[in-house]
């Protein structure tokens, strides 16, 4: 067996992006995307491609400097289905925790879905701690193009940063 190794760099998504994330989630997501990307352009999130080489995201994920005082917020992170599990999702939360620090801020936090006990043990990998719990939901798109409601729980994690 031979390991392949991809050099990583991280920087700002652009619309330009959207187009070969479809492994990040349906058109509805994407469009949601695209309308934190406007969020960007104002300083009030920053959201992140990992790419290799070939400058083509593998991974995506967003910091929201608005949910909560002095405090990053990751969210929407994402990984392409073929490549978890090789170091991205470490890659991609380093690089968000640096611009969270960037900013002067101390204190990153994230929900992480209760049934997704893979990204938990990663976060927990990394540093995070659960606080709390709470219910989430958001419009999710089926297969047919309809929208529903997705109800869920998620743990609530933070991570001081140095």
């Amino acid at each position: 067996m031979k390991n392949v190794v991809l050099e990583l760099s991280a920087r700002d998504l652009v619309h330009a992006d959207l187009a070969s994330c479809g492994w990040a989630g349906s058109d509805h997501h994407l469009v949601g995307v695209a309308g934190q990307l406007e969020r960007a352009r104002a300083g009030e999130v920053d959201y992140l491609a990992i790419c290799p080489a070939t400058d083509i995201p593998v991974a995506k994920g967003g910091i929201d400097y608005r949910i909560k005082e002095g405090v990053g917020t990751l969210w929407q992170l994402a990984v392409h289905p073929a490549l978890q599990s090789c170091g991205i999702g470490t890659f991609l939360v380093e690089a968000a925790e640096r611009r969270i620090r960037n900013r002067g801020l101390r204190q990153a936090e994230l929900a992480v879905e209760e049934s997704n006990p893979r990204a938990r043990a990663l976060y927990e990998r990394l540093g995070y701690a659960a606080y709390d719990r709470r219910p989430d939901s958001w419009d999710e798109q089926a297969p047919d193009g309809s929208l529903r409601r997705y109800e869920t729980t998620c743990t609530l994690m933070r991570k001081a940063l140095s």
